[in-house]
C-alpha cells in the first residue's frame, strides 16, 4: 500500500479542486469528464487525501483543458485565468457543432448529451460533421457508435501519453512500431 500523499501531491490536489470549482463542476461532472471513479474524484477534491498517479493527473489535466506539466508547475492564479479564457473559447467549437449539424440523429444526440458534446475537440467535431449525409455513416451506424469510437480514441491517446512518461516508453514504442508495420505493410516498397 502506498504511503500518505506528499505536500506536493496535496498542493496539486488542492489546485485541481479549485480549478474544478472554477469550472462549476460537481464531483459527478468531474468523474464523468475524467473517466475516473467517483471515489477517486472525491478523494482528490477533498483536499488531497489520495496519492495521484501519473495517469490520474493526465486525466485531470485533459478534462481541465491543460497540459500536465502546466497543471503541475504553473501557479493557480495563472491557471485560473487560462481556464476562464478557455471557457469562452470552448463554447465556439460546440456552437459550431450545433450550427452545422444537419442530420436529425446528430441534433437529437446533441440534445440528449450536452456534456459529452462539450468534451469534443475541434478535430473531433470536424470528424463527426464529416460523417453526416443522407445514407452516410451516421445514418447507417448511428451517432452514438461514432461518438463512442471518438471517445475511445481519445482515451487511448491519453493512455499512450501517460505510458510515454514512464519506464515503459521503449516497450510502448516497440509495440506501436510492430502494429504500425502490420497496418502499413507496403510503406517501405515505394
Amino acid at each position: 500500500m502506498r504511503g500518505p500523499p506528499s505536500p506536493e501531491q496535496i498542493e496539486l490536489a488542492e489546485k485541481i479542486a479549485r480549478l474544478v470549482e472554477e469550472r462549476g463542476w460537481n464531483q459527478e461532472d468531474f468523474a464523468r469528464y475524467t473517466d475516473l471513479n467517483r471515489q477517486t474524484v472525491r478523494q482528490i477534491l477533498l483536499h488531497g487525501r489520495r496519492r495521484l498517479r501519473n495517469a490520474t493527473i493526465c486525466r485531470c489535466a485533459k478534462a481541465l483543458g491543460l497540459h500536465v506539466n502546466d497543471l503541475r508547475t504553473q501557479p493557480l492564479e495563472r491557471l485560473l485565468s487560462r481556464i476562464n479564457g478557455q471557457a469562452a473559447a470552448a463554447d465556439k467549437p460546440v456552437r459550431r457543432l450545433y450550427e452545422q449539424a444537419t442530420q436529425p440523429e446528430l441534433l437529437a444526440w446533441l440534445e440528449r448529451n450536452p456534456e459529452r458534446a462539450a468534451q469534443l475537440t475541434p478535430a473531433e467535431i470536424d470528424e463527426l460533421l464529416s460523417l453526416q449525409g443522407t445514407g452516410g455513416p451516421l445514418t447507417r451506424h448511428g451517432v452514438e457508435h461514432y461518438v463512442t469510437l471518438i471517445e475511445r480514441k481519445r482515451r487511448l491517446i491519453e493512455q499512450i501519453q501517460s505510458i510515454a512518461g514512464t519506464e515503459f516508453f521503449e516497450l510502448l514504442e516497440k509495440l506501436v512500431g510492430l502494429i504500425h508495420e502490420k497496418v502499413q505493410p507496403y510503406a517501405d516498397r515505394r
